[in-house]
């Protein structure tokens, strides 16, 4: 960045800042009991009879940060080895990890997903096979692996997605209709654009229901905090007519940050294990499809970095106006790209503006706000759209604090 454009922002007054806390219901599962959940939801008997000696079984794991997410997946090995059953282990992800067998595995092990750590092997491919065709033709691609194993067990978050709406979003059809596709399957169903998705997941997700060996999926789902609130063992049968009703229960358990809007918000840090939009439009406001509403208005947004986890994938950093140097150079588009392409959306792979400190890039949001008091501005900095019992506030928000909060 040059002389002229620091000059440009040497004026620009930086607020003083608040710490807030927001009150949430903390209510969860302790990491002490995960296993113990997840054996007594697995050892209903319409669940525990699909899990028989000798099985091949094949376990889903998702490229999203899941609060316990190896202490469930360990529970679910250990009680497939107490049936009898010999399971393993499948990244299912889609594109992610940019669209190698290698770059999935590493997604895993970034989250402490490995073969000594859940007790099973792990086997990373980008082969798919066809199992069939939905109503409207479309071919259905999953995971060669999950297709030659005698079941499959599906281990996924279930929560509102960050670009459509519909009966089933981020979840356990989800899972099956986008993770199990790998590249090949996750290009097909995204092929109609986001405004189809809510048709086009349950489309595919049933197909693979009816022709893949789906034995049950394990939803799980997380309180304001991100701590694991509820976990709930479904049949396939149930997987269609229970998830809807568990993603209410999981939109009434999401948190906000609480005001409708401000002049400029600063997020520490984006990424795909934060979210699949890197950071969650349904709290940035900012969607990668039109007509999705929801989340903070704001006339400026900036990102200042990458979480380590997201190895390079920037894929959301289009829904800001300015991002730091930094995050500039953590950035690996070979990364970007291949989830960019896959989903259709090529927005949120695009570069913003970019400056060379933290303190200039919120700068250059206040400066090229519209209509507010630059001397006042309305800032919100969260570190992420995961945490938000936590986060600060400029000065002249301390007015518009709800009555859940309170200055730390």
């Amino acid at each position: 960045m040059n002389d002229t454009i620091r000059n440009l922002l040497y004026d620009v007054k930086l607020p003083k800042f608040v710490r807030i806390k927001q009150q949430f219901d903390a209510t969860c599962i302790p990491k002490e009991q995960i296993a113990q959940v997840v054996y007594s939801q697995l050892s209903q008997p319409q669940i525990a009879e699909k899990i028989k000696p000798g099985m091949s079984v094949c376990l889903t794991c998702g490229s999203r940060g899941i609060d316990n997410i190896v202490a469930i997946t360990k529970a679910v090995v250990d009680f497939c080895i107490a049936q009898g059953a010999h399971p393993f282990a499948i990244p299912a992800m889609g594109s992610h990890g940019g669209a190698t067998a290698q770059g999935q595995l590493d997604v895993l092990t970034s989250f402490g997903i490995t073969e000594e750590s859940i007790g099973c092997p792990i086997r990373s491919s980008m082969e798919t096979v066809c199992i069939g065709h939905t109503d409207e033709g479309h071919p259905v691609h999953i995971d060669r692996y999950a297709a030659e194993a005698d079941g499959i067990i599906l281990i996924n978050r279930i929560k509102l997605h960050t670009s459509f709406r519909g009966e089933y979003e981020s979840g356990l059809m989800k899972m099956m209709a986008i993770g199990l596709g790998k590249q090949k399957g996750a290009e097909t169903c995204h092929a109609e654009g986001f405004p189809r998705m809510h048709h086009m997941v349950p489309l595919f997700g049933k197909v693979i229901l009816e022709n893949a060996p789906v034995a049950f999926g394990l939803g799980i789902l997380e309180n304001a905090f991100d701590k694991t609130a509820q976990l709930h063992a479904l049949t396939p049968a149930q997987i269609i007519t229970e998830e809807p009703k568990l993603l209410k229960v999981a939109a009434s358990l999401m948190p906000s940050l609480g005001f409708e809007s401000c002049d400029v918000l600063v997020v520490d840090e984006i990424g795909k294990n934060i979210s699949g939009c890197g950071m969650d439009p349904n709290i940035s406001g900012v969607f990668a499809t039109p007509g999705m509403t929801g989340g903070i208005s704001a006339q400026r947004r900036c990102i200042l970095s990458l979480t380590e986890e997201t190895h390079g994938n920037g894929y959301g950093m289009g829904a800001a106006d300015v991002v730091t140097q930094r995050l500039y150079d953590q950035l690996d588009l070979d990364m970007v790209y291949p989830n960019s392409i896959t989903s259709t959306s090529l927005g949120f792979a695009k570069v913003p503006v970019i400056v060379d400190t933290e303190e200039n890039a919120i700068k250059l949001c206040i400066r090229t706000c519209h209509r507010i008091d630059k001397d006042n501005p309305r800032i919100i900095r969260i570190k992420n759209t995961l945490e938000l019992s936590e986060f600060e506030i400029s000065e002249a928000m301390i007015p518009e604090m709800k009555e859940n909060m309170v200055i730390i």
